[in-house]
């Protein structure tokens, strides 16, 4: 795992657009196409941005898996991931292959149906974020590291419900659904390639517990420290917990 610190989260969502699109073109150039898994929230927004702004991408050849959604939620819902995945990336690439995760119809149809396309070829690069919690995707702790279930629903805690409301996509917590279908800690692992995106001082702890503690469910996102080809892209804030000793080994 290689660790990238920037003073600021848009110079570290220009640095991460610049290794994924290097990524995505290298596999269309390839194979003909590029598969990528697409994280939302908070912290993706300069990556995205960076990213659907970045010349000789052939989106045409790329094809999207969608990470996670909350179940029964409307896409028209402003914390809508699926909405998220439209404005912040499909509309702005004019992508037309991609696998979207419906919260308002049946999450077992809807996880049979994306899991079907997801299993077709190897996924080339994942770009993920890390939770308050240290969850990844939404499996919050203790998370799940054997199921082999490309999806799962999940139930979502506290904490992981107070982070969606802290960044303002919601008015009340009680409004933060409950349940949420998750892709599974280890088909995220089966991606070639893994950049993960954690900017911000609210992720310092979560950072701290899952790269320098010990690989647990309880610090989902501690896992990835087993990935052959994981590079984690945090800003001063976020890193700021981390001993010298952690960002000197992982750089």
């Amino acid at each position: 795992m290689v660790i990238k610190t920037f003073n600021d989260k848009r110079t570290l969502g220009a640095s991460a657009a610049e290794q994924a699109a290097a990524s995505i073109r290298e596999a269309t150039q390839k194979r003909g196409k590029a598969r990528i898994i697409a994280a939302t929230g908070a912290s993706q927004f300069e990556f995205l941005e960076a990213l659907t702004s970045h010349p000789g991408i052939e989106w045409p050849r790329v094809e999207m898996f969608h990470l996670d959604e909350y179940v029964g939620l409307s896409e028209s819902h402003p914390a809508s991931f699926c909405r998220y995945l439209r404005e912040r990336l499909i509309q702005k690439t004019g992508i037309t292959n991609y696998h979207l995760l419906n919260g308002e119809d049946n999450p077992g149809e809807v996880i049979r149906i994306v899991s079907q396309a997801l299993g077709a070829a190897p996924i080339d690069v994942a770009f993920v974020g890390i939770g308050e919690n240290g969850h990844l995707a939404f499996n919050d702790p203790p998370a799940n590291f054997e199921t082999e279930a490309p999806y799962l629903v999940v139930t979502l805690d506290e904490a992981c419900r107070r982070q969606q409301l802290g960044e303002g996509w919601f008015a009340t917590l009680k409004d933060v659904p409950e349940r949420a279908i998750s892709m599974g800690i280890r088909q995220i692992l089966k991606a070639a390639e893994i950049i993960c995106i954690v900017p911000d001082a609210r992720k310092a702890n979560a950072v701290k517990t899952c790269f320098e503690g010990e690989i647990s469910p309880m610090a989902p996102a501690s896992i990835l420290r087993t990935h052959t080809n994981t590079t984690v892209y945090l800003d001063q804030h976020s890193a700021a917990l981390l001993s010298h000793e952690t960002l000197a080994s992982a750089s």
